[in-house]
């Protein structure tokens, strides 16, 4: 009769995961998840069949840890305006687990129009925000979201890197300005030119 492993596999990837939010995943090796249980490797490979599977898992938990986050900022009385919000929180207060899922070098880059469904699983929720909320078309919705997150998206790395730092005011007054000017926009008749 085999022996019972020491530790179960939730209790390995949340080490795992600890390890990897304060340090990012390249931290992350067989070797430094045992010396943090006390054990040796045996008890990890006892239950993962390799690192990869591991390092799933714990992808998995940092999905999980960035959805509540987004599910705080879609109970806002302004759920978009909120979700951008906690978009740069997770990125301040998690800046490791936000390198993880959202600034990892792909092998095929996705195109511009879908990246957004394919990176975040509360994408369908977030778009109904935006049509119920500024009640725009299915398009205008899309399109919104889209430059916003490209915005939000670059003040969230300079926050996950360390490159600058915002206060709660400012990233609230950015956030604002841009999506009124795109709402403008928008509602008043959309231009191809820069300089229109």
């Amino acid at each position: 009769m085999p022996r019972k492993a020491k530790f179960s596999a939730e209790q390995i990837a949340e080490e795992g995961f600890s390890l990897v939010r304060q340090e990012g995943m390249a931290a992350l090796s067989a070797r430094r998840l045992s010396k943090r249980l006390s054990c040796s490797v045996v008890p990890i490979f006892s239950v993962f069949h390799s690192m990869e599977e591991l390092s799933d898992h714990i992808i998995q938990l940092a999905r999980n840890h960035y959805r509540t986050y987004i599910e705080q900022g879609l109970a806002q009385p302004i759920p978009f305006k909120g979700v951008g919000i906690q978009y740069i929180r997770f990125a301040q207060e998690e800046g490791k687990l936000f390198q993880l899922l959202f600034m990892q070098e792909k092998e095929q880059p996705p195109v511009l129009d879908h990246i957004l469904a394919l990176i975040d699983d509360s994408y369908d929720a977030i778009l109904r925000s935006v049509q119920s909320t500024y009640n725009l078309s299915e398009q205008d919705s899309k399109d919104l979201y889209l430059h916003l997150w490209i915005y939000t998206h670059g003040i969230a790395v300079l926050c996950a890197t360390h490159s600058c730092v915002f206060t709660p005011d400012q990233i609230q007054t950015m956030l604002s300005e841009v999506c009124i000017s795109l709402l403008t926009t928008f509602k008043g008749g959309k231009h191809n030119d820069y300089t229109s």
